[in-house]
């Protein structure tokens, strides 16, 4: 999980070095091929997300206190 800004940070570098990976491989394979791949790196991209949001709320949250 994401403790601090300087991993908030390192996390989104990590999210868009995985969408450009993503991207990549899209466009070298098409449909069908490299799917392990495609899925794993999507399911990677998608626990990033999971851990921003949940970031982002706790800052908000901390921010509304005080």
């Amino acid at each position: 999980m994401i403790a601090n800004t300087e991993q908030y940070h390192q996390a989104q570098e990590e999210l868009r070095q995985l969408e450009d990976r993503l991207h990549r491989l899209q466009k070298s394979h098409p449909l069908g091929s490299k799917g392990f791949t495609k899925a794993g790196i999507r399911k990677m991209i998608a626990r990033l997300h999971e851990e921003l949001g949940v970031y982002e709320g706790s800052q908000e949250v901390r921010h509304a206190e005080s």
